[in-house]
């Protein structure tokens, strides 16, 4: 894929990705303006309504909503479908507190629906080299 020259820097710096059920269909189609193609907020302080550092939510042109704590991709919910970091979507007390508000439950839920099906558990954050 031939990607304009500003970007592909950012492709090689970057070196990760996710596998998923996505399709092309999935993706903003080309027309649409490229500056409205995600939206990055940070999380919110329940107590102060302060900014949070380093835990985002990005959302994408086609709603697909994105948990990221510092570099990594926890969660993702796409489709009717929620996506779980295999590796790290338990990794601390931090990260947990933050995906419980991203999806709206306690940790015992979360784990509950992994168990069921409900919740599917991919490497979302896998290295391309």
């Amino acid at each position: 894929m031939n990607y304009p020259s500003s970007l592909n820097s950012n492709v090689r710096a970057n070196k990760t990705m996710f596998s998923s059920n996505l399709t092309l269909e999935d993706i903003p189609h080309r027309d649409h303006k490229l500056r409205e193609i995600a939206k990055v907020e940070n999380m919110k302080s329940n107590r102060s309504g302060k900014p949070i550092a380093n835990q985002f939510v990005i959302t994408l042109q086609n709603g697909i909503e994105i948990f990221q704590s510092y570099d990594t991709i926890i969660a993702i919910k796409a489709n009717g479908e929620t996506y779980l970091d295999y590796e790290c979507w338990d990794y601390s007390n931090t990260t947990s507190r933050y995906r419980k508000v991203f999806l709206g439950e306690d940790t015992k839920t979360t784990r509950n629906k992994i168990d069921q099906g409900k919740y599917i558990l991919e490497y979302l954050n896998q290295k391309l080299y």
